[in-house]
């Protein structure tokens, strides 16, 4: 900028460069402000297993078009990649996270009538020294919903422990930002719908979609149900038998015919 403000100013031309050398030469240095030092990646806790409904990641993004209800909110399971649930709200409050982690608990069959006796009574107390494993680990952001009281006393009430990325640091939630990316760049028409309900029939059907048919690469191509359901080995496994049969007939066929050639 000092440079470039001497040609503006129309007192000197020259380039950033030696504008450095000049003022390294004469012990003169342009104050700046300081990088801010590096954020360690908070580890899970050790009581986390990796296996389905032990780890979901969640977080919104919006839909501008549809102007009643742009905030959509969802929930992936990191060790299978399915998408568990989605909800869509005209405001981005910790009635919705409600609302979206109790659809999740019922779809998932995880909502018991103990849970359902803790949400019935709102004076539920809730002990600070409580040692129970959570039943499974919220991993998200840190936007004001995400952080509320009602939030944090109802992923208690439901035995759900929180745990938050660094801020500015969106690779912390890289699963549930992966699921929206795609989401947005493979169907681009979602972006020009304006009807609420529309919106949100047509998320529920990606949703089939994505856990249902579209095989997932992080998962070795299997498709999330296949993996939440305990199917994706096997899958696997069959497709590495058959590419080895393959070869072999492959190999059979070029030798048996290598005089035809």
């Amino acid at each position: 900028k000092l440079a470039h403000r001497g040609s503006y100013e129309g007192r000197v031309w020259v380039s950033p460069s030696p504008v450095d050398r000049v003022l390294a030469r004469n012990n003169l240095h342009l104050a700046g402000q300081t990088r801010p030092p590096k954020t360690v990646k908070t580890p899970w806790p050790a009581w986390c297993e990796w296996k389905p409904n032990q780890l979901w990641c969640w977080d919104g993004s919006q839909f501008e078009r549809c102007e009643a209800s742009k905030y959509a909110y969802g929930i992936i399971d990191l060790v299978s990649r399915k998408w568990v649930t989605v909800t869509l709200t005209p405001e981005p409050n910790q009635v919705s996270v409600r609302v979206l982690f109790l659809k999740a608990l019922s779809a998932e069959n995880l909502l018991t009538a103990e849970l359902e006796d803790r949400l019935a009574d709102p004076d539920t107390p809730i002990p600070d020294d409580d040692d129970s494993i959570p039943m499974l680990l919220a991993i998200s952001d840190n936007w004001t919903e995400m952080r509320g009281d009602e939030t944090r006393r109802f992923m208690a009430l439901m035995s759900i422990a929180q745990h938050f990325g660094r801020p500015s640091t969106p690779t912390d939630q890289a699963w549930i930002e992966t699921l929206w990316g795609h989401l947005k760049w493979e169907h681009p028409h979602l972006l020009g719908i304006t009807d609420p309900a529309v919106m949100i029939a047509e998320l529920e059907r990606l949703r089939h979609l994505y856990n249902d048919v579209r095989l997932h690469e992080a998962i070795g191509y299997v498709t999330p149900n296949d993996e939440h359901e305990g199917r994706g080995d096997a899958i696997r496994a069959a497709r590495l038998d058959g590419l080895r049969v393959a070869d072999e007939q492959r190999r059979h066929w070029h030798r048996t015919h290598r005089d035809q050639q």
